[in-house]
């Protein structure tokens, strides 16, 4: 191992504050490289050291130490420093060897190691890097401090040409971020050399001196001092451009400025910050080592170029800890997140809960800063859990002929997760059914299976089914795992006997009959058969259902039909010669049932219709040209009953054959003509004799109306209004009457009725109708009808008093005790037609007083009959119960007799004294 020592001149550090840079040219490095390659050989590194850029002065308060760089006898390599106390220094990618925090060095030598590793061939050197203080040089650097020099312009008035010195390429001016102090503190000073012969004033420009943010740096004018006047934050400017400006008292520049630029290296001040304080991802169950699982994110506002902000993660915790507490691993660089063991069961453990720690400066516990989140990691289901039956044999029954009827529930269990394609359940039938009568549906609640009956069963020919079904999940099971024999039960259904209907063999039956068979002809025999052979049951019984002409009748034993009437096939109930009637089979089970059937008659036809002619009217013209009416022959019957039809005209009576001809000129059709030149127009009752082709034939004769009318040149009837009115007939014109009379009496009738209603307007009294008036009239509550004498007396005038007839004029005798005297009746005010609201209450006043003043008005001490017996009533008069003349000596105690409601009076009357 070879080792190379270099020696430099010591300088004494009082305080070395954080951040700042330690260069080489006052820093005693001993180093004691060594390393080999690949091959073995060993490699030899020189540290060279740089020259400080700070101004002496400055230097006596911070350390301006050695840039330590690495250069390999073989050329450049891509190297990576790190420190063997990053507490106290640090060395960045560039070689640059930094305090990271303020400290005073003893008088001791200060020693620690810088290593060096070589990223492309994995190369490692060290060296041992001492600090010395020197008390003399810290003196002398104590009292200088670093001059930035203007370069020296070319003389433009001398008379030769001088040669231009080259500008200057000043070096970064290094400050460390969040600094103490005291401010403001010098950085460096600015000067020219012509300030001996000249008065020149400094200057600085940018952003930081006179643009924003303002005021971080001044220059004092005169000397060129450069100071910061407060800390500095990397995080919002990483480096500050300046301009130094020298001119004269009279402003003229005598430099060309120079570019002045400050880095602030930053520290350690910021955690990490995760991008989500609660990290969301899933797994699922049974994955494999190594599967990814989710990333987790962290950033630090710290230089990530550096220590500062280099992150490592790091997994704390793990809960639960089953089945191993290190289920999780993290890339402490890129926090992918991944499985590093087998055993994820989510039927177990279906979440897990990681805390995640991110540090800066790589992950160094002591001086890295950290931050923490959490990674909630859902483990998901995958179908690795078959269903299985929680029964080997299920049972059910099912009555016969149902259908849509759940017969068994087949219960299963699964432990994946409920309702996903892993636990929900299909069930399918694998021997039993081969016709197909049962399906079983999915509760998509319970997870059930429901054995349904989709097609009826007939219990005489299946009395068992014994089903073998296999259940499944909707995605199949996970690779490695097979269903189990609890994946598969058997179902035993029983099938139960009912009462079934009976039926009609054949339904329909069809018979063909000629119409016109007489009432009393046996059609058929229309018997039911009872399909239930084990139940025991008597005979069946057979009535009918429909019959809508009312032909038919059966025998409620045999099921024989016969008829009832005359079968016609022109029958409206007859649908394209086929007539149906419906009959009824019952049994006597319990309950008991019936069924129906249908008897469907094919009617043939016989020559039962004469044939008629269509249309019944006619017209025709006076003369000859134009004349001819087609006329058409209609028959019920069909073929051969019905055309073709021989049409002619009958002898009696001779005019029609005078007047008239008729042509054939088709089967079914007629030509009908004037013989002679001219008839007068009018309507005229042509008969027409029609003959059809049936065996034996049959034949009509039809009359047809003619209305002969006069005619234009085309034919078209001129006077056709004339005819038809004259062709009138009695009937009609009897009904136009009646007509009119009906409505001659209907207007008569309301014209009586609004007189009556004006003569009632008119006897009006106050504010309501004489029919409303109930003061003077009578309110008949039970009318029982008098004795004969009350026959007399004409009640209607008791309705009206208004009417009543004069006393002079009524005969003695006939007034009756009841009605009112007679007495000239007062004035009552009459109300005007729109009274104002104020005079109503004056209205009223006035009529109150007149109605005081009425001796008419009621009541007066009269006999008012509430239910007139007649004369020969023992009972008395009501009226004076209480007067003295009322016959209190009078014997009351037949009232007992007249039940409970009369024995209050028999108490008050016939109790004596009392």
């Amino acid at each position: 191992m070879a080792s190379e020592t270099q020696r430099g001149r010591s300088l004494w550090v009082p305080a070395l504050p954080p951040g700042q840079v330690a260069h080489g040219s006052s820093t005693q490095l001993e180093t004691n490289t060594a390393g080999r390659d690949a091959g073995g050989q060993v490699k030899r590194l020189k540290p060279v050291g740089s020259r400080s850029p700070l101004h002496p002065k400055e230097a006596a308060k911070k350390w301006a130490g050695g840039a330590v760089q690495f250069r390999s006898c073989e050329g450049s390599r891509k190297v990576h420093f790190e420190s063997s106390a990053p507490a106290d220094f640090r060395v960045g990618k560039d070689g640059v060897v930094y305090a990271a925090r303020s400290f005073q060095l003893s008088p001791e030598p200060t020693r620690f190691l810088l290593y060096a590793k070589d990223k492309e061939t994995q190369e490692q050197w060290e060296v041992a890097v001492k600090l010395v203080p020197d008390p003399e040089n810290t003196e002398k650097e104590q009292k200088k401090m670093d001059d930035i020099v203007f370069p020296r312009q070319q003389n433009k008035h001398s008379g030769h040409l001088q040669r231009q010195k080259r500008d200057w390429v000043i070096p970064p001016i290094n400050l460390p971020e969040n600094s103490r102090g005291p401010f403001p503190q010098e950085l460096v000073r600015i000067r020219s050399d012509r300030d001996k012969s000249l008065s020149l004033r400094y200057s600085v420009t940018g952003p930081g001196a006179d643009q924003p943010p303002t005021g971080i740096f001044i220059i004092n004018p005169i000397t060129g001092q450069l100071s910061v006047t407060k800390p500095l934050d990397r995080e919002q400017i990483a480096s500050f451009h300046l301009r130094a400006h020298a001119v004269d008292v009279n402003g003229n520049q005598v430099e060309n400025p120079i570019d002045i630029v400050i880095n602030v290296i930053d520290m350690n001040d910021n955690r990490p910050e995760f991008l989500h304080q609660v990290w969301n991802g899933t797994v699922p169950e049974g994955s494999k080592p190594g599967t990814y699982v989710m990333t987790v994110t962290a950033i630090d506002a710290d230089d990530p170029n550096v220590l500062n902000g280099m992150l490592r993660y790091r997994i704390l915790s793990q809960a639960p800890s089953t089945p191993s507490p290190n289920m999780f691993t993290i890339n402490n660089e890129t926090g992918d997140i991944i499985t590093v063991a087998a055993g994820l069961d989510r039927e177990k453990v279906q979440q897990y809960t990681l805390i995640i720690q991110a540090t800066d400066m790589e992950g160094n516990p002591t001086y890295g800063l950290s931050n923490t989140a959490t990674a909630v990691i859902t483990v998901t289901d995958v179908n690795d859990n078959p269903p299985e039956f929680t029964a080997m044999i299920f049972y059910g029954e099912v009555p016969e002929n149902r259908v849509d009827v759940i017969v068994a529930n087949l219960t299963v269990t699964d432990k994946d997760q409920p309702h996903t394609p892993a636990w929900n359940a299909m069930y399918r039938m694998t021997s039993g059914d081969p016709s197909g009568r049962f399906a079983i549906f999915t509760d998509p609640n319970s997870n059930d299976g429901l054995v349904t009956v989709v097609k009826p069963i007939d219990f005489e020919t299946n009395r068992m089914f014994v089903l073998t079904v296999a259940a499944e999940n909707q995605v199949p099971l996970a690779k490695g795992i097979q269903h189990p024999p609890q994946s598969t039960a058997t179902v035993s259904i029983s099938v139960i006997d009912v009462n079934e209907s009976p039926y009609f063999v054949p339904d329909p039956k069809i018979e063909r009959k000629e119409e016109g068979l007489p009432a009393g002809t046996v059609l058929t025999t229309f018997t039911a058969q009872d399909p239930d052979r084990y139940m025991p049951q008597t005979a069946l019984r057979y009535s009918k259902l429909s019959d809508p002409a009312n032909w038919l009748r059966i025998d409620p034993n045999t099921g024989q039909i016969t008829t009832t009437g005359i079968l016609d096939r022109e029958s409206p109930h007859v649908k394209n010669n086929m007539y149906n009637a419906t009959f009824l089979a019952s049994d006597t089970g319990i309950p008991p049932m019936s069924g129906s059937g249908t008897l469907q008659i094919i009617l043939l036809d016989i020559n039962d219709n004469a044939p008629r002619v269509d249309p019944q009217e006619a017209t025709t013209c006076e003369t000859l040209q134009p004349n001819a009416t087609n006329i058409t022959a209609l028959d019920d019957d069909i073929d051969p009953n019905a055309g073709p039809f021989a049409f002619e005209l009958p002898i009696n009576p001779p005019s029609v054959r005078k007047n008239w001809t008729v042509i054939r000129i088709s089967g079914d059709r007629a030509q009908l003509a004037l013989r002679i030149k001219f008839l007068e127009a009018g309507i005229y009752d042509v008969p027409i004799i029609i003959t059809d082709s049936g065996n034996p034939p049959k034949s009509s004769t039809s009359i047809l109306k003619v209305k002969v009318c006069q005619c234009d040149i085309n034919g078209d009837c001129t006077d056709a209004d004339r005819i038809v009115g004259a062709g009138l007939g009695t009937g009609a014109i009897i009904a136009i009457l009646l007509c009119i009379i009906t409505l001659l009496i209907l207007v008569l009738m309301f014209v009586v009725w609004m007189k009556r209603r004006d003569k009632e307007r008119q006897a009006k009294q106050l504010l309501i109708d004489p029919e409303d008036d109930v003061r003077d009239n009578i309110l008949k509550y039970d009318e029982e009808g008098g004795g004969e004498e009350d026959q007399d007396y004409d009640l209607s005038q008791l309705q009206q008093p208004d009417t009543i007839e004069p006393d002079a004029i009524k005969p003695v005798g006939i007034r009756r005790l009841d009605e009112r005297p007679i007495h000239a009746e007062p004035q009552y005010p009459v109300r005007s037609a729109a009274p104002h609201p104020g005079d109503i209450g004056d209205f009223i006043n006035e009529g109150l007083k007149a109605a005081d003043n009425d001796p008419t008005a009621p009541p007066y001490d009269s006999l008012l009959v509430f239910d007139y017996e007649g004369s020969g009533s023992t009972a008395g008069s009501l009226s004076s119960l209480n007067s003295s003349s009322s016959g209190g000596e009078q014997d009351y105690d037949y009232l007992n007799d007249w039940g409970p409601r009369f024995k209050k009076l028999a108490d008050m009357y016939g109790g004596g004294d009392d």
